[in-house]
């Protein structure tokens, strides 16, 4: 890797200090708290003024907000976008950590489709594929999405009339049940599917959300029953929660936390 250049390490630092606070600042705030000499801020600030990175505050002398380059990059970034691509290039970044069978999802109807897969690399593994389509209920990323939606949109999908078909004898089939199952998952933010959709496998899933904080897909970690334990559980669980986050942040989503 090349060496950093500090100038524009500090321009990026400035433009970054505009994700906080009401998006405007002054050259003294710059200075405190970035810990600039007031002469390279006022440089920093010039130049990024020049390029349209940022502009003047009408009637506000002083103060600033983002210009219009930050929202062409940042549109040309989203034109450029690919769910599938890039859920592919985290899930095999978090099946290179925990060696299991990662997945990423999307919800259509009451199914799932499967849009990104790494596979294991253990003789024993989960089999599946990217296309696949499951009944939304029986997954863990299924449920993680359903759990997603607002009450009414749910309710229309899934009706208390509905005929949940079971893929195993652990499969939620009664409507009821499983609105109790999804009031759980939206609490903790986390899905576990417990041989559900596969008697020999379980899995834990976390939302992925784009740059709106809406849930768009959710990735989940699939484990064989002769590798799974409430403390495997527990780990998958915060890789999960970690690959997801980076997802969405590849969508655009920034983390309030």
């Amino acid at each position: 890797m090349g060496r950093l250049v500090p100038a524009v390490t500090r321009a990026l630092d400035i433009l970054e200090l505009f994700l906080d606070g009401d998006g405007t600042l002054s050259a003294p705030d710059i200075v405190r708290r970035l810990q600039l000499p007031r002469t390279t801020v006022h440089e920093l600030v010039t130049t990024l003024a020049a390029r349209k990175y940022i502009v003047p505050m009408p009637g506000q002398p002083g103060r600033y907000r983002l210009g219009v380059r930050p929202y062409q990059l940042g549109a040309r970034y989203s034109e450029q976008l690919d769910l599938a691509a890039e859920g592919q290039q985290v899930a095999r970044s978090v099946a290179e950590t925990c060696d299991e069978t990662v997945h990423v999802a999307i919800l259509e109807d009451t199914d799932v489709i499967y849009i990104a897969k790494v596979d294991s690399t253990h003789a024993v593994r989960m089999v599946s594929a990217a296309g696949r389509r499951l009944p939304a209920h029986c997954t863990s990323v299924g449920k993680m999405l359903l759990a997603s939606l607002p009450e009414p949109e749910l309710t229309a999908r899934i009706p208390d009339s509905a005929q949940l078909a079971a893929m195993t004898p652990n499969s939620i089939t009664d409507p009821g049940a499983l609105r109790e199952a999804l009031a759980e998952i939206r609490e903790r933010g986390l899905a576990v599917e417990n041989r559900e959709s596969n008697p020999d496998v379980s899995c834990v899933a976390a939302p992925v959300r784009d740059r709106t904080g809406q849930v768009v897909a959710a990735l989940s970690i699939s484990v064989p029953m002769i590798r799974w334990s409430e403390e495997r559980r527990t780990e998958l669980e915060q890789l999960a929660v970690k690959g997801a986050a980076e997802l969405s942040e590849h969508l655009g989503h920034r983390s309030m936390a």
